[in-house]
């Protein structure tokens, strides 16, 4: 594996500085060092100075899922340079020595400029794939398992040649699930639930533990994750001194709590607290630690708001201070993280209590 060079770590322009701290820390403990090129802006960061061995063994070992801030990762090659006239036979040519893949992705960063080689991208991935099936190159996965040949591109000229685990990496192109607005939602924060969903709720398991059952919405208004929560059939207790979705409120399926959201008790255990509060992290934080002590939910879904600088280090903070307070308490849980793709300055985190 000596020709793979480099980590290729998607995120969220302008969290690249925290990529790079998040990824450095995650492979250090694992044994792995060397160090990260960036730019502010750009939406990737590049991890270099190990060896490829090393790379290889990490990408296929350390769980994407507990990455945050990482939203895709491909374990690549140096940066080619590529010729106009022949630029599939070229990546054709350094294949040589991969493991067998099932299916090709070509990727590019999330920015404005990066945006721009969609079609490209498109394009030239269809005719590499045609080129590859005709040489008999791609092999059929054996369930999840196997790789996927990741390509990412910063230019028609400039790829690198990549892998990834299908098992072991974000399920869709550039860490970005392709939702719909859907237009009965009374805001577009309506998105971040679903997508939370996506990343923390296995597919399989939305019929049991994302539908009926009752639901509280902390700092509703006027009503985006309420939304969701009433489209599952739940039962929702509304918390926002702020006025609801009129329509939502037809629904019958909603009780507005006219409250402070971080003073807010059940009557009974719920399924699902939901919160999308705009305050201090650590505060949103130790409130959810109150819910779980408490057993006021069975899971919960939160937002917590970061502040302009060290957003890494109060992630850190905030996640410890969670796991710390339900370990003296003897609790068993699941607690996981991520810069979603329609979060901003914040990232959404998911308890469930086991």
């Amino acid at each position: 594996m000596d020709k793979f060079k480099q980590l290729i770590l998607q995120c969220r322009s302008g969290f690249e500085k925290e990529a790079a701290a998040e990824i450095t820390a995650c492979l250090s403990q694992a044994g792995v060092y060397g160090y990260c090129q960036l730019v502010d802006g750009q939406g990737y960061v590049s991890f270099l100075g190990a060896e490829g061995d090393a790379l290889y063994q990490a990408i296929e070992n350390l769980p994407f899922n507990k990455l945050i801030y990482v939203r895709q990762w491909t374990l690549a090659t140096d940066w080619l340079e590529l010729d106009r006239e022949d630029r599939v036979g070229q990546i054709r040519a350094g294949l040589e020595g991969l493991p067998d893949c099932a299916e090709v992705w070509v990727e590019y960063p999330d920015t404005t400029d990066g945006r721009e080689l969609a079609t490209f991208c498109r394009k030239f991935g269809s005719a590499l794939v045609q080129r590859l099936k005709r040489d008999k190159w791609l092999r059929p996965a054996k369930g999840d398992n196997g790789w996927r040949l990741q390509l990412f591109a910063l230019s028609g000229e400039k790829i690198a040649l990549g892998i990834a685990p299908v098992n072991n990496a974000s399920p869709w192109p550039q860490g970005i699930p392709r939702l719909k607005f859907p237009k009965q939602a009374p805001s577009r924060s309506t998105l971040k639930l679903e997508e939370a969903w996506h990343w923390f709720v296995p597919r399989d398991e939305w019929d049991t533990r994302l539908t009926g059952g009752r639901a509280v919405d902390l700092g509703a208004a006027p009503g985006g994750w309420t939304w969701q929560l009433v489209q599952r059939g739940m039962f929702v207790s509304a918390v926002d001194n702020g006025p609801m979705d009129e329509e939502l409120m037809d629904s019958g399926q909603v009780t507005h709590c006219k409250e402070d959201g971080y003073l807010f008790v059940p009557e009974k255990i719920v399924d699902w607290m939901v919160c999308d509060m705009v305050d201090k992290p650590i505060r949103t934080a130790a409130m959810v630690v109150e819910w779980a002590v408490k057993g006021y939910c069975r899971e919960a879904i939160f937002n917590l708001k970061l502040p302009m600088k060290q957003r890494y280090k109060e992630t850190e903070r905030c996640l410890q201070h969670i796991e710390t307070e339900l370990k003296k308490q003897g609790l068993h849980w699941e607690l996981r993280a991520k810069q979603l793709y329609h979060d901003r300055e914040e990232i959404t985190c998911h308890l469930r209590m086991l």
